[in-house]
């Protein structure tokens, strides 16, 4: 009996010893995203790949499949800006799209969410079945956006972010709570970091036609 007791303890201190470093990690991945470091990517690939462990041991299995694809993305993502890197001039470029497209999209994604949302609350037992969706399909398409460059990406996780406060403290989840509180400061001070930079290279670009 002390044996598997002392098993147990064992097992629960590693897998939230290894939560905390996920989370370390996916906050050093957010800060130098916000400074268009290329190590972003592998603090978020080694951050998705340790939270992949915790979710599925939690049978977390949908979470699991989420954060594997974030993973795919982190790949994806270093790929991108290795490629932008290689081009000259730029290794720092920030890209943006019309307001027509965003529209575009964020009634695309809207309508995902909508149909993962009527799954969610009609054949299991998710609390916020509409909302947790809704923040789970922008997270999908904010990850992408963070990729391919846009500015607009930090705009889509103030949102993502602030839902997810109050999803959290409504199920009384603190740690994640102010994890989130965190990121939300984090993605505003990366927008207005990143449109700067966009309007430095506006500036730049009207100079010298």
């Amino acid at each position: 009996m002390n044996e598997l007791l002392s098993k147990l303890i064992a097992d629960w201190q590693l897998l939230h010893s290894i939560e905390l470093v996920a989370t370390v990690l996916a906050i050093a991945y957010v800060l130098l995203a916000l400074k268009q470091s290329i190590w972003c990517w592998p603090a978020a690939l080694l951050s998705t790949l340790l939270f992949t462990h915790v979710m599925w041991d939690s049978a977390l299995l949908s979470d699991a499949l989420l954060h594997l694809y974030y993973a795919g993305m982190a790949l994806y993502g270093w790929w991108r800006w290795q490629q932008l890197k290689q081009q000259p001039g730029q290794a720092h470029t920030v890209f943006e799209w019309a307001w027509q497209r965003h529209l575009l999209l964020i009634s695309l994604t809207a309508m995902g969410g909508l149909a993962l949302g009527y799954l969610m609350a009609n054949y299991t037992r998710a609390d916020f079945a509409y909302l947790d969706a809704q923040t789970t399909a922008f997270s999908l398409v904010a990850t992408w956006l963070v990729a391919k460059k846009l500015l607009s990406n930090w705009l889509y996780w103030v949102v993502i972010d602030a839902v997810s406060i109050f999803i959290y403290a409504q199920k009384h989840l603190y740690f994640l709570t102010g994890l989130f509180m965190l990121y939300t400061i984090i993605a505003v001070v990366g927008y207005f970091a990143w449109r700067s930079h966009y309007q430095l290279q506006l500036t730049l670009h009207s100079k010298t036609l």
